[in-house]
């Protein structure tokens, strides 16, 4: 607030300054709190000279307490400066020459100027606090200096923390609760004066207003911006970085300024494009505070992430009357804890004062008064562009609330095509505010927080078919309409087109045509003119701009093989005047050649004359070439049906040549023995189930059941393989176990990898004992009586499982009038039941009595309840 004649003399020449320009170290703290030059009027502002040391000129400021020199030193001015240097020269060890006593200035110039730009932010708000009280006390700018100076006398504090209280009790704006609200929440109760709370409580009004001075003294440079917040308010809360974002009207963002981060980083940083996803995108689209416990935790990349990895981090939207104008990302060196809720507020009101810094950069629009609707140039333009559209639009401007947050938006203008929902004429949506005009876009649609979000991020919405509803009469109406929503400059530009039941039809016809790869004709007999769909076009091949195809060239454009087929089709349209279709191959101009079928109808006057054709084609290469593949398929399976028959008529007749279902008696006396052969009902399960029975040279009877794994002409050669070895095995006059070990030998050797089951049995007429054995098969069943019981299992396991193994053997003393029965799986085993629970069945079947023993088998085959469709062989042996 000073004024021209406020002002002392002005600076030497050469930069000496005048008397008592240097300030000693001791003296700091009140020289920044109150910095009158002893030659000048009390009060008045001083106007700070050059000070020359050796290469380098730096101006001699006042420096603030906690940055002073040591004790009794003064910081080297003039001719002081040289013998200073001089002092220190002649001082200095052999180290300290050259470079390093180089680079020691450097480092002292540099402390000096951070000091300088800490004392003028001080000043600021000290200048602040003058103009108030000039204003309060209708006084001059010196009354207001000395009343400043006498009230921090009578107080006890410095002008620098009486000052901040005086702006605080003047503004009392966001930055002043945050003061207030620390000085209550660490008291608990109305400060007390020499309260040391009260004393924290101070600091931190005065770290935000000093803040708050730099940012204002530094108006658009949001560089000494971010420098100002990190020096006086960022680094008590131990922040080690902080980066200002600017949001671009595309969503991007620009680091506009930045402090704590190397150049270096800052430079790969300076943009990042819309669409990458960081910190601080977050906080753009989300519109609210992002915390993050530490960077690594997040995932999200951001500046200087490889150096504070594991630092938290906080990125604030940085906005004023609903429009975000950047982000404020405040980075820690370890793990941020959670906040108390006024260092939360302090970060708030900091975004804030980086909002209005923004705000006013070059090229930035200016948020909008309370209710602004005053035309600027950008406005119109955009009403301008509204008006040249075809669909409804409105133009919208946002209002503000008396809090300075957006509450509404107004419809400034509407176009001419626009029509509203409702009915209501234009005029009485013209001026309204959007949630008077159409409450119901806070519902379901969302649409009212669409349009905030565009205005505060910049990012356009787009949306297709999305439900709008209006109040008619108190009553809600659905209409669907396609959303169109974007910011230009301070306004925001709505455009919706409600689809009508025309559009909605004709639109769905052209993606069924596009789906179905239909295209539509229509060619005028008298005129010639001739109409194709986009999609006609496509299946020719042809530009949109080319000629249509008449239907009497058609031939000319088809195979010639269906050159015929082409000219019944128009004959039965253009001359007998009734609808035809024709199925052709579309050779087009690229060498593709499509499958096609065309449909047409003629178009009749009332005298019955011939006035168009139209119709429709039709791609069908797909439904062909699948046709051609189908018919092939066809062909295919009945070759292979086919030879599947007769591979299985093959292995049915070798089974049935090597078992035949009956058997002729054998010659043994005093024994009957009968065999059955069920072959399965589907030739495709013809399997490797064999029996034998042969009277050996020894006048033994040799009995075997068998069953190979498997069905086909692999199981039935295998069953061959095994019979046969049987037989010739059982000639060397062993025992059963012995044939089934070395049948096993066989079966693990000299076949293709194959297992079996088996019971083997030899009968002794003379001596009346069956002697038997069993690899992994049922066991016999033997009938005595009106009793009808199964052999004990004796040990075994099935043939071909291991290269070497030996069979228990049973001996059974059979009396006159016993039957045995051996038989295959294929009688007893069902797919719901246990094999326990079928041979419980197949007893109670055997104890059936019969006549003969023929009978006998022949009622267990009627009776079994196997629904396996497995073959099945049976040997029945009665005694006497």
């Amino acid at each position: 607030m000073s004024t021209p004649e406020d002002l002392g003399p002005p600076a030497q020449e050469g930069g000496a300054p005048t008397p008592g320009a240097a300030v000693s170290g001791s003296g700091a703290a009140d020289a920044a709190a109150d910095p009158v030059a002893p030659t000048g009027a009390p009060g008045s502002a001083v106007a700070v000279p050059a000070v020359a040391v050796p290469a380098v000129a730096v101006p001699a400021v006042a420096v603030p307490a906690g940055r002073e020199p040591a004790d009794g030193a003064l910081l080297p001015t003039g001719d002081d400066a040289d013998g200073a240097v001089a002092a220190a020269s002649s001082s200095s060890s052999p180290e300290a020459t050259g470079v390093g006593r180089l680079a020691a200035t450097v480092e002292r110039l540099r402390s000096e100027i951070r000091a300088a730009q800490a004392a003028a932010d001080g000043r600021a708000l000290i200048e602040l606090a003058k103009g108030v009280l000039i204003e309060r006390l209708s006084c001059g700018p010196t009354v207001a200096a000395q009343q400043l100076a006498a009230l921090a006398d009578e107080s006890g504090v410095s002008q620098l923390e009486l000052a901040a209280d005086i702006v605080n009790q003047a503004a009392r704006d966001h930055v002043t609760e945050v003061a207030t609200g620390f000085v209550r929440r660490a008291t608990g109760e109305e400060p007390a004066a020499g309260d040391d709370d009260t004393a924290d409580g101070a600091s931190v009004g005065v770290r935000l207003r000093t803040a708050e001075s730099g940012a204002l003294a530094a108006a658009g440079d949001t560089q000494a911006v971010a420098e100002s917040l990190f020096e006086h308010a960022l680094t008590p809360l131990g922040a080690v970085a902080v980066a200002v974002w600017t949001a671009g009207a595309d969503a991007s963002l620009t680091l506009a300024g930045h402090a704590g981060f190397p150049a270096d980083e800052a430079v790969r940083w300076r943009y990042v494009p819309p669409g990458v996803s960081t910190l601080a995108r977050q906080a753009l689209t989300e519109r609210q505070a992002v915390r993050a416990t530490s960077q690594s935790a997040l995932g999200l990349p951001s500046i200087g992430w490889t150096l504070h990895s594991g630092g938290g981090r906080v990125a604030v939207p940085a906005g004023t009357g609903g429009r975000v104008h950047g982000i404020l990302e405040i980075c820690w060196p370890g793990p941020l804890e959670p906040q108390p809720p006024q260092i939360e507020r302090q970060i708030e009101a900091l975004a804030e004062l980086c909002a209005h810094t923004l705000e006013s950069r070059p090229g930035s629009a200016l948020s909008p008064s309370a209710d602004a609707l005053a035309t600027t140039p950008d406005l119109s333009e955009l009403v301008d562009l509204a008006e040249g559209l075809y669909d409804p639009a409105l133009v919208l401007t946002p209002f503000l609330g008396p809090d300075g947050r957006l509450a509404d938006f107004r419809i400034h203008h509407v176009n001419s095509h626009f029509v509203d929902p409702a009915g209501r004429p234009r005029s009485a949506v013209n001026g309204a505010l959007l949630l008077e005009a159409y409450p119901m876009a806070m519902g379901v649609s969302e649409l009212f927080e669409k349009i905030e979000r565009v205005y505060a991020t910049g990012e356009p919405f787009r949306s297709r078919r999305m439900t709008l509803t209006a109040l008619v009469d108190q009553v809600p109406l659905d209409a669907v309409a396609d959303i169109s929503v974007s910011r230009h400059g301070s306004s925001v530009l709505l455009i919706w087109r409600v689809e009508d039941e025309a559009a909605r039809l004709a639109n769905l016809l052209q993606h069924a045509q596009r789906l179905g790869r239909i295209g539509g004709f229509e060619e005028n007999v008298a005129t010639g003119q001739i109409v194709w769909n986009d999609q006609l076009y496509d299946l020719y091949g042809r530009a949109y701009t080319e000629r249509p195809v008449p239907l009497e060239e058609l031939a000319s454009h088809a195979h010639p093989d269906d050159a015929v087929a082409i000219g019944r089709f128009l004959r039965s349209v253009l001359h007998h005047r009734r609808a035809a279709s024709a199925a052709f191959r579309l050779q087009r101009s690229d060498g593709v050649t499509r499958h096609i079928r065309v449909i047409a109808e003629p178009v009749l006057d009332a005298d019955q004359r011939l006035l168009a054709v139209r119709g429709a084609y039709q791609d069908i290469s797909a439904q062909h070439w699948t046709e051609v593949a189908l018919a092939a398929t066809r062909d295919q399976l009945a070759q292979t049906e086919q030879q599947a028959a007769e591979r299985n008529r093959m292995t049915l007749q070798l089974q049935h040549a090597i078992m035949p279902p009956t058997q002729a008696p054998l010659d043994s006396p005093g024994l009957q023995i009968a065999v059955r052969y069920r072959p399965a009902e589907s030739e495709s399960m013809v399997g490797g189930d064999w029996y034998d029975a042969v009277v050996l040279p020894s006048k033994q009877v040799l009995l075997c059941v068998g069953d190979v794994a498997g069905h086909g002409i692999e199981a039935a050669t295998s069953m061959v393989v095994l019979r046969n070895a049987m037989r010739g095995l059982a000639v060397t006059g062993a025992g059963p176990g012995q044939l089934l070990s070395w049948l096993n030998v066989v079966a693990h050797y000299l076949t293709e990898p194959v297992t079996a089951t088996a019971v083997c049995g030899l009968y002794d007429p003379e001596k009346g004992t069956l002697r038997w054995a069993r690899a992994g098969h049922l066991p016999p069943v033997l009938i005595r009586g009106q009793k009808a019981t199964t052999l004990r299992t004796v040990s075994g396991i099935l043939l071909g499982a291991v290269s070497e193994t030996s069979y228990e053997e049973e001996e059974l003393q059979m009396a006159p009038g016993d039957t045995l029965l051996m038989y295959t799986d294929g009688l007893v085993e069902r797919r719901d039941e246990s094999v326990q629970d079928s041979l419980a069945q197949l007893l109670t079947n055997a104890r059936i009595p019969t006549a003969t023993l023929e009978q006998r088998l022949d009622g267990l085959l009627t009776h079994s309840k196997s629904d396996t469709d497995d073959d099945t062989c049976l040997i029945g042996v009665r005694v006497g």
